[in-house]
């Protein structure tokens, strides 16, 4: 299967949009629902979904999250000759790290890893990298090389090689991540690839959008917008922080009513996070109402008849219906895409960017948000 290819309008490079297919691909959770572990796991590894945007677990470098049910990645290729490596496409996060030859962790040994004597254009920093998570970390060193993204090359590209990983993700399909916030929150002021793709002249405009979808067809954009994978218009919405993707949200409402986010809230939308993100009263508040009998879980018969979840934002109503919020899984039937965060910050995750074509821009510091078809 092509797994890159490149959209032109023109001859000139700089007119190109730099595409990505996107697979959704086997969860952490799946796999290990189907080996009977995930109680064990979940005990052992607690998912902490706000520890990437807590400073109080960061230390110094940039924290990324323990996510099971993390599920969509796309493969780049970095060195000469290419060494291929499924990531995460995380709009969560600054860095960009790979497992390394280096690396005899559990994560790594069942992994693609790096091998630096195998690239002609591989130039070692050396600089100690620590990016740590919920439950444990990543450590490495930083070198430089070419990261081919969609066919277009991005050279002198600073990344991480893995030394060690978090045991829980040997579970992970995923081999790293890829980071797509700002060069602010970058561990060890490591240049986000974004940032070396504007400055190298290698997208047309400053913006990249992501369109992900349940079943086949997921994509990141580098450069523009795809106009087939959504429905206008777009609604565009000023950052309220310029670390992560950061967004001033009105409140959340259930048939109308408002049930949560009452008086304005603070949301980051984040594409390495697979469901909806709340604080704990707000969540069970929501959960409550479309029909929670369990943790998370709900009849599957009475999907049809469960209320919409609509988010207010900068004035526009963002609607999610039961199909796009409810999760039917093999082994812990129908689950809602809402969960606990404990912290006053909302994570708009995978659950509500199915639904919505997100585009990213740099040159205006906004978000922009459209039906996704």
């Amino acid at each position: 299967m092509k797994w890159a290819f490149v959209v032109c309008a023109m001859v000139a490079l700089s007119e190109c949009l730099v595409q990505v297919p996107l697979e959704r691909g086997q969860t952490a959770r799946e796999l290990l629902e189907e080996q009977g572990l995930w109680e064990e796991y979940k005990l052992k590894y607690p998912y902490n979904p706000m520890a990437k945007f807590d400073e109080r677990f960061a230390v110094g470098t940039q924290p990324t999250t323990n996510d099971a049910n993390m599920a969509y990645y796309g493969i780049i290729s970095i060195g000469t000759p290419p060494q291929n490596f499924k990531v995460v496409f995380d709009t969560g996060s600054s860095n960009l790290w790979v497992p390394s030859v280096y690396c005899s962790s559990p994560a790594c040994n069942n992994h693609a890893k790096f091998d630096p004597a195998a690239s002609s254009t591989y130039r070692q920093d050396g600089t100690p990298v620590n990016i740590r998570y919920g439950t444990g970390s990543m450590t490495g060193i930083l070198g430089y090389d070419t990261v081919t993204v969609g066919g277009i090359a991005v050279k002198n590209q600073i990344f991480g090689l893995s030394k060690t990983e978090a045991t829980y993700m040997q579970f992970m399909r995923t081999d790293g991540i890829l980071g797509l916030a700002y060069p602010s929150i970058s561990v060890a002021g490591a240049t986000p690839l974004f940032d070396n793709m504007m400055k190298q002249g290698l997208v047309n405009e400053d913006l990249f959008s992501v369109y992900l979808n349940a079943h086949k067809g997921s994509v990141v954009i580098f450069g523009g917008v795809d106009p087939n994978h959504y429905i206008a218009p777009i609604t565009w919405i000023p950052l309220s922080s310029e670390r992560f993707w950061q967004i001033t949200m009105d409140s959340v409402s259930v048939n109308g009513q408002v049930v949560a986010c009452n008086g304005g809230c603070q949301a980051i939308v984040d594409t390495g996070t697979s469901l909806v993100i709340g604080p704990q009263s707000d969540i069970d508040t929501i959960n409550r109402l479309v029909g929670e009998i369990g943790e998370m879980t709900v009849n599957c018969d009475e999907i049809p008849q469960m209320p919409d979840v609509t988010f207010h934002i900068q004035g526009h109503e963002f609607t999610l219906p039961s199909t796009a919020y409810i999760r039917q899984t093999k082994h812990y039937g129908c689950l809602t895409g809402f969960d606990r965060g404990g912290h006053s910050e909302w994570i708009l995750g995978d659950v509500f960017l199915r639904h919505f074509y997100s585009i990213y821009s740099r040159a205006q510091n906004m978000v922009g948000l459209a039906k996704a078809r």
